[in-house]
């Protein structure tokens, strides 16, 4: 099965309808459809979770509700730790980026995949890694 990393910013656009929302929707059927794995640094569903409290579409019970949901996902979960963490700061001084942005790109750096993101700013700063890639660029697996 072929593993991929998203970001924060491509599993929001599961729960909220916005640009690139269907290119997000798609890795997440390939998903459910055991077609691709998704490996994720631990602090992912905090950061959606985040993301959508200041959204200010969603009240408390539709929080609880999206972390139960995310919490229902089995994504490979990426402690922070030895090659991870490394990979980290090397990635966040390298481009000039957040701790939080470069945990995704140390995973994939460390699993040899793909990490998808819809975070336009980061993909300027990383320039054209080769790994990193725009959510409309996916490629559905069915």
């Amino acid at each position: 099965m072929n593993l991929i990393v998203v970001d924060a910013s491509v599993v929001v656009k599961w729960f909220v309808e916005e640009e690139y929302s269907k290119d997000a929707d798609r890795i997440r059927k390939d998903y459910l459809n055991q077609l691709i794995d998704i490996a994720v640094p631990s602090l992912l569903k905090y950061e959606v979770l985040n993301a959508l409290r200041y959204s200010h579409a969603f009240g408390e019970d539709e929080l609880r509700e999206v972390g139960k949901a995310l919490d229902d996902y089995q994504f490979l979960t990426i402690p922070l730790r030895e090659e991870y963490l490394d990979g980290t700061i090397r990635r966040a001084l390298k481009h000039g980026i957040t701790i939080y942005d470069a945990s995704y790109i140390a995973i994939g750096d460390v699993r040899r995949c793909e990490v998808y993101t819809a975070d336009n700013k980061l993909l300027n700063k990383v320039g054209d890694d080769p790994i990193i890639k725009h959510v409309r660029n996916y490629r559905s697996r069915l």
